[in-house]
């Protein structure tokens, strides 16, 4: 996927606040803006379009901004704002309500109701942040329910929220990494996190829809497992316990997805280690090695794993791989041979 971007950088500076000013108008989050850099607002958006979810990627210098209901009128405002802080402390006021997220927080309100925002960095630094836009009959949740939560404090540092918040950052860091067929279902991911981090900051979460908690679950699951590919140990009891359900619930998660979470563990240590064996940067590193750094203890289970899944040996694999990269880089000197003077 490639995103559209939006960058004042190479533009004069005596033009730069005006054209931000301009696209801004452009988007849901129409807003009268405030800056003491006006006169050289470097700035810089990057949108992502992920079906009913769009990602905006921000960083831009300090500044303060009011939408009025004026400017709510002249816009297309049906849709929710939910806001991941990267750098800077953002604060934003909503229905007399007020939520201060330094980085790594999140926070919510409704394009449709007045508010008041604010982002600040230190001196010399710009403020960055992620937006997700969601229209409002893309979120499962009753809209009236939301309210208490709108320009509220919600942590993206542990769980759900942690997750959520991953989970944007590493999109829109390395967007080319995705495939453009596969942006509705990323976008589908997002909105089922999303609601899950509601819904556990509502009274109660029957308001969350089952299946977006079963959806929700398996993606916390999937990225706990991740996260723990080299422990030897990790095993259904562990990942259940870790993360409060039974041994039974888990494998019924796993169900759903026509998988079971032994081939899950399994497939994600594979391939990780193809992703070592092929790097020419580790080919002094032995495959044993490789394999034990992603939970394969047992030479002779990994090299059955590995040729079940690859039809091919470990070693003819990296043989393969590594000659490849070797002619790739060869062809790259003789085009661009290094200057000797």
């Amino acid at each position: 996927m490639q995103p559209q971007i939006f960058d004042t950088a190479p533009l004069p500076a005596g033009d730069r606040f005006g054209l931000w000013l301009e696209m801004l108008a452009r988007t849901p989050t129409l807003m009268r803006i405030r800056t003491e850099h006006a006169d050289n607002f470097l700035a810089r958006a990057e949108f992502l379009d992920l079906g009913a979810m769009q990602l905006i990627r921000h960083r831009y210098r300090p500044l303060d901004g009011v939408r009025t209901r004026k400017l709510i009128q002249r816009s297309d405002a049906d849709c929710y704002l939910l806001a991941v802080t990267l750098n800077g402390v953002g604060v934003a006021d909503q229905d007399g309500q007020r939520g201060v997220c330094p980085p790594g927080d999140i926070t919510f309100y409704d394009c449709a109701r007045p508010q008041e925002l604010s982002h600040y960095a230190d001196e010399d630094d710009r403020a960055a942040s992620i937006v997700a836009l969601i229209p409002y009959d893309a979120l499962p949740l009753p809209h009236r329910r939301l309210t208490p939560l709108f320009a509220s404090r919600m942590s993206g540092r542990e769980g759900i929220g942690a997750l959520l918040a991953d989970y944007l950052i590493r999109i829109t860091s390395h967007p080319e990494q995705y495939h453009a067929v596969d942006a509705e279902r990323l976008g589908g991911v997002g909105l089922d996190l999303v609601t899950t981090l509601l819904g556990r900051h509502l009274v109660s979460e029957e308001a969350v829809p089952t299946e977006v908690r079963r959806r929700a679950l398996l993606a916390q699951v999937q990225a706990y497992v991740r996260q723990h590919l080299g422990d030897a140990m990790l095993d259904p009891r562990t990942i259940a316990d870790a993360h409060h359900i039974s041994v039974r619930s888990l494998h019924r998660l796993f169900e759903v997805e026509e998988t079971t979470i032994a081939a899950y563990i399994r497939d994600e240590r594979l391939a990780r280690c193809r992703r070592d064996l092929a790097d020419p940067a580790l080919g002094d590193r032995s495959i044993q090695l490789i394999a034990g750094r992603w939970g394969f203890r047992d030479k002779a289970h990994f090299s059955r794993a590995f040729r079940a899944a690859q039809a091919e040996t470990p070693q003819a694999y990296r043989t393969r791989h590594l000659e490849q990269a070797r002619i790739v880089n060869s062809a790259a000197s003789e085009v661009n041979p290094a200057r000797t003077d």
